[in-house]
């Protein structure tokens, strides 16, 4: 039957060919795997709508990717992992270009699928840490960083800010008791024993409402010297109220980049003044493709564009993790012909000879918005790096320098976890030359 098809598809292009007629211009699939409904739903929403605004730009600004459509469907996922999977399936064909599945806990339910069905997964700042390395997950891509990057680049911030030792300190870890949450742990606990600080962790149960006791136990008997929070959702915002609550000074407070976005500090008024959390981006409006997107895709209406998140950290993170996906496509088109619609396997290929260079991310329009990343068949984290952000009472403020995390004890702990899923799964790493 698929061989009949291809055959009439073959003939009717011939006709019309023969008839002067132009052929139907090639499309390819992007399927969105969205949460605009659930308690995620503020933060899932803007990251939608980045990604949107940035497939709709390509399309109107460009016509496509070397003159191929981009084409999308959604499927709402609820934050949740059955329906993650649910959605998955119902959206998942040969050539779907990529799955972004905007969940540590979804992103660990499909691994074995993507791989299967050969089918990328993008986890851009989450998913499973391992996941960056490429023999064993030749599908899965992590760029520009992963949580255990996260975890490396917060310590040396605070080892940098008490003068150049963490010996004796208390850091304490406040997390979303899911698997995003659990996933900087060893990180930390490895860290704890070459550092020399007492690290203790505090799990917050969904969504994350009930924080009163761990901000007591916190502020009032540990008074740890630094504060680290896994948050997403409400659960921030609350962790905020509560840690200035109880006191818990606000500079010694750091969320990793899920946790530094406008919902999280807006519902504290004053009292998020000081709080900090990582980026791998640049927060704010004045970006050119943000401009780009005001003109191509809201004629210009920046009162339309705002309802949408333009130019909010959530937002601009959509756009980012688009564009990466959509310059994968390019890179594919580069090896496997353009023009044309590419499967799954083929975008695989354009993810592994990704190379964002500063003069590419200029090209892109996002020059000075984040550093370079390189992705390679063994490497699928791609050497990104981040930056401590401050709220001031009104906006985020890039408050320190870019950090890059110590890549070679983190790269021979993915590769380790790495193996022991494929001894586990019965996986064969593959070569990389």
């Amino acid at each position: 039957m698929r061989f009949k098809t291809l055959c009439l598809a073959a003939a009717g292009a011939a006709v019309l060919a023969a008839s002067g007629l132009p052929a139907q211009a090639a499309e390819q699939y992007v399927p969105l795997l969205v949460y605009k409904s659930g308690p995620y739903a503020p933060n899932g929403i803007p990251i939608a709508h980045g990604w949107e605004d940035y497939i709709k730009l390509i399309n109107a600004r460009d016509g496509g990717v070397n003159g191929v459509t981009l084409v999308s469907e959604e499927c709402d996922t609820g934050y949740n992992n059955d329906r993650g999977v649910e959605c998955y399936e119902r959206l998942k064909r040969p050539t779907a270009a990529t799955f972004q599945p905007l969940s540590t806990g979804i992103t660990y339910a499909l691994i074995d699928r993507i791989t299967e069905d050969k089918i990328p997964l993008f986890t851009s700042g989450y998913g499973r840490t391992s996941g960056s390395y490429g023999p064993v997950f030749p599908y899965v891509f992590t760029a520009p960083l992963t949580y255990w990057s996260g975890a490396d680049i917060m310590v040396q911030y605070a080892k940098e800010q008490e003068g150049g030792s963490l010996e004796g300190k208390k850091i304490a870890l406040v997390y979303h008791d899911s698997a995003y949450g659990k996933e900087p742990i060893a990180t930390l606990e490895r860290l704890a024993g070459e550092e020399g600080f007492e690290f203790h962790a505090y799990p917050v149960a969904h969504p994350g409402l009930e924080q009163k006791s761990t901000w007591l136990q916190i502020g009032r008997q540990l008074r740890p010297d630094w504060t680290f929070m896994w948050g997403w959702g409400v659960m921030n915002s609350t962790a905020v109220k509560e840690a200035a609550a109880v006191g818990y000074p606000m500079d010694k407070f750091i969320g990793i980049w899920w946790s530094g976005t406008e919902p999280d500090v807006l519902p504290a008024g004053a009292g998020a003044k000081g709080y900090k959390a990582l980026g791998f981006h640049q927060p704010g409006s004045d970006l050119e493709l943000l401009q780009d997107v005001l003109q191509h895709v809201y004629n210009g209406d920046e009162a339309a564009a705002r309802e949408k998140g333009w130019g909010t950290v959530l937002y601009n993170r959509g756009l980012f993790s688009m564009a990466m996906e959509i310059e994968a496509i390019r890179a594919a088109q580069e090896i496997h012909g353009e023009g044309k619609e590419l499967t799954g396997e083929q975008v695989r290929d354009g993810w592994e000879t990704l190379d964002l260079t500063e003069a590419k991310l200029a090209e892109l329009g996002l020059g000075d918005f984040t550093k370079p990343v390189k992705i390679t068949c063994e490497d699928h984290e791609g050497g990104g790096q981040a930056f401590v952000q401050q709220w001031d009472g009104e906006q985020w403020n890039v408050i320190s320098d870019w950090y890059s995390p110590n890549r070679e004890p983190l790269v021979a702990a993915y590769k380790a976890d790495a193996l022991a899923y494929a001894k586990e799964k019965g996986i064969t790493p593959r070569e990389c030359n």
